[in-house]
């Protein structure tokens, strides 16, 4: 099961609606559905929240370090309550991916990603699970930096909350370490609707 749900981001109301917070959106949706409120706790450096299920105990968490430091705060958390690396959900901005788009894996690289880059070295494992949400990328490399740190246009926002909401829909299955059925929750695509049947003439 998941005990420890990470969202990546950047402290600050500047920041909070830049793409590269997506994770903090997630990380929000999740403590509304389970019913609990983030609050600062300096010993984990990050706002955190516990969560009582009837399958135990599980951590929501938003580091406050900055991005590129993600890590110190992930593995403070991860080692003081032995949270295992593959029991550990990081939800993160995702370039390679359109928004509207959302992927869920475990283990890989972290494709430059400077909050994945500080989690793995700090776990010194990757076997963690990533929540992709998909942001797009602004075509040239040169200005991937500013484009993650700008607000998305209101469609493009609208997208990737729908992504998150359809991320939620895998909670239980995450929580029951059901984590086959949460990969097909968070693929599934929104049916489409049939086509009108032609009127009889």
């Amino acid at each position: 099961m998941i005990r420890l749900f990470v969202g990546l981001g950047n402290p600050g109301p500047q920041y909070e609606d830049t793409r590269h917070n997506a994770g903090f959106w997630y990380i929000d949706a999740l403590a509304r559905q389970l019913g609990v409120s983030l609050q600062p706790d300096r010993n984990y450096h990050g706002l955190v929240a516990r969560a009582n299920t009837p399958e135990g105990p599980v951590w929501l968490l938003q580091p406050q370090t900055f991005m590129n430091l993600s890590g110190k705060s992930v593995a403070a958390l991860a080692r003081f309550f032995k949270v295992a690396p593959a029991e550990v959900l990081v939800a993160h901005d995702e370039l390679d991916l359109l928004p509207g788009q959302v992927k869920l894996k475990q283990g890989g690289g972290h494709a430059g990603h400077n909050g994945l880059r500080d989690i793995h070295a700090q776990l010194g494992d990757p076997g963690y699970w990533r929540l992709r949400l998909g942001i797009g990328h602004p075509g040239i490399k040169s200005e991937v930096a500013a484009y993650v740190l700008r607000k998305p246009p209101a469609a493009e926002r609208e997208a990737i909350e729908k992504c998150i909401q359809q991320s939620l829909d895998a909670t239980a299955c995450f929580l029951s370490g059901d984590l086959p059925g949460a990969i097909h929750k968070v693929h599934a695509q929104p049916q489409r609707p049939k086509p009108p049947r032609p009127t009889p003439s």
